[in-house]
């Protein structure tokens, strides 16, 4: 089973259908990207351009499974295609932040949260503290809050 995402002409992603193998096989039976497409042209009055194939196992450039990633990360509607990178992208969720291609994950202008201290981590494991950094858009910064259990 092959699953594609319709997009429009900005890129958006409308909706994620799949389709059954036989209908994106060439005549040789291997699963192919055009194939598909064309057959949901056909059946969805939608153009073939605007269906780009999606991975259900991937996710931030991985695999699920351990095979190869395909397009960064499964498209879900609301999301964007990038058809440079050929990776379909989650809302951003800050206006800082950054795309982190290799990833193909939004990533703050800083990095990534600073590591918990082993106190602080071993108060979460033992479920009495819930120690978590936010990030602050107006400071640019990762903000360190504490909700005692």
């Amino acid at each position: 089973m092959a699953h594609f995402a319709k997009i429009n002409e900005q890129n958006k992603v409308l909706t994620v259908l799949y389709a059954n193998d036989r209908d994106v096989q060439n005549e040789d039976g291997v699963e192919t990207e055009s194939v598909g497409q064309a057959y949901l042209e056909q059946h969805n009055n939608w153009p073939a351009h605007l269906w780009i194939q999606t991975s259900y196992n991937t996710s931030k450039n991985q695999h699920l499974k351990g095979g190869t990633p395909l397009r960064g990360n499964y498209a879900g509607t609301g999301m964007t295609w990038d058809s440079e990178n050929q990776i379909f992208w989650h809302e951003k969720p800050y206006a800082s932040w950054v795309k982190n291609i290799p990833t193909a994950s939004w990533k703050s202008p800083i990095g990534d949260a600073p590591a918990l201290t082993s106190e602080q981590q071993s108060e979460v494991d033992a479920g009495t503290h819930f120690w978590k950094y936010n990030w602050n858009e107006d400071n640019q910064t990762w903000d360190l809050t504490n909700s005692i259990i």
